[in-house]
């Protein structure tokens, strides 16, 4: 999983004591994406002009001032927008303003995030919460993207206090008669279950990921949770199933289209990057070497495509890949001892790990996929 830890404390301590029995997928991009709506109003659709505009240009050269040039643009058409509420506009209808100005924080959090800005990121996602009359399909798809960030951080406890909020008020909506679609139902009770399994409660987590009727409402993002917790659980073939299909439904949707809206790590190329990923630590946990090595450096090869070839994601496969060496020199009985502590040192180099030497409180994202590199380091010189 690239971002996000699935289960991360319990992948990280599984890997690290018992990997021959309970094979856990250290890495897996989250992405439940939200439909953005046809976009009826001027407001909507003009912020979408403004988000494709902006991502497009950040991407395509991937530069510092590419990027604040895109920043610069979407901040732009929020002031806009905000001065159309405040001049009492929003002639389309009472949500529309709401709603545009919550596509555009959601693309700000999206640029923040591909920076390595995690929780500028996330505070933008914060400024939904006072957005009352968007539509309940984009602030779910605020409320998934800041679970996702917060797992990324290693705010957990946070992360459930956010999942109890959309519950709630997706609850509050139903109560009150508002209109909820079967897909956001469906969001909302898979976002449930990642909290749930991240902090544990593989019970819960059960709840939301089995014995569901709507499998013909998942996309990629969807599918590729489900995917973990089979992994997690031990049902390794379905697993395996289930990040194929991941993989084949992200990779036949047009990610380019202006429909589809998506913060942060719940963007669909994270999905892809993630279930190659874990699909690539399935098979090497079931001595198919030769394949996972294709999977995972095809995970690498998406990774620096997307971030950039010092993104701290590059960081994450490059662990993955370590892993799948040590597993394999240990199966053969072969040594890659060099291999492995080259993609660790470059991995933790990525991640921008805290010299052991340093201050032991500096805060750092993706600490626990941190402890795993240098974890195995150490393992590979004792």
């Amino acid at each position: 999983m690239l971002g996000r830890l699935v289960a991360r404390r319990t992948a990280t301590k599984a890997l690290l004591q018992c990997p021959k029995t309970i094979p856990l997928p250290v890495s897996a991009a989250r992405c439940f994406g939200t439909g953005g709506g046809d976009a009826s109003s001027s407001q909507e659709r003009l912020a979408l002009d403004m988000i494709r505009y902006a991502l497009s240009h950040a991407r395509s050269q991937k530069s510092g001032d590419s990027y604040a040039h895109a920043m610069l643009v979407l901040e732009q058409g929020l002031s806009n927008l905000r001065g159309v509420v405040g001049a009492g506009g929003a002639v389309d209808g009472a949500g529309s303003s709401d709603n545009a100005m919550v596509m555009l924080i959601l693309a700000m959090s999206t640029l923040h995030y591909e920076r390595g800005e995690l929780r500028d990121a996330a505070e933008k996602l914060e400024m939904v919460g006072q957005l009352g009359r968007a539509s309940l399909d984009l602030r779910v798809a605020a409320w998934e993207s800041r679970v996702g960030l917060n797992l990324e951080t290693s705010e957990d406890v946070t992360s459930k206090l956010v999942e109890d909020d959309c519950s709630r008020l997706l609850r509050t909506s139903a109560e009150s008669g508002l209109p909820v679609s079967e897909v956001t139902k469906l969001h909302a009770k898979y976002i449930k279950g990642l909290v749930d399994l991240v902090n544990g409660d593989v019970k819960s987590a059960e709840l939301s990921f089995g014995g569901s009727k709507d499998r013909g409402l998942e996309e990629g993002n969807g599918l590729l949770s489900r995917g973990e917790f089979a992994h997690c659980t031990g049902n390794f073939s379905f697993a395996k199933e289930l990040y194929e299909k991941a993989l084949l439904t992200s990779e036949a949707r047009d990610t380019s289209s202006i429909t589809y809206l998506a913060a942060a790590n719940m963007v669909p190329e994270e999905v892809i990057i993630g279930a190659t990923c874990a699909l690539g630590q399935l098979l090497s946990h079931s001595r198919k070497f030769e394949e996972a090595e294709v999977l995972l450096t095809k995970a690498l090869v998406k990774a620096e495509e997307h971030f950039g070839s010092t993104h701290p994601k590059v960081g994450v496969v490059l662990t993955c890949i370590a892993i799948m060496y040590k597993h394999k020199a240990q199966m053969e009985a072969s040594s890659s001892i060099l291999i492995q502590e080259g993609l660790y040192r470059k991995a933790t180099d990525l991640l921008k790990a805290p010299s052991l030497d340093g201050e032991v409180d500096v805060q750092v994202d993706g600490c626990d996929i941190v402890a795993l590199a240098r974890g195995s380091t150490l393992d590979n010189l004792s």
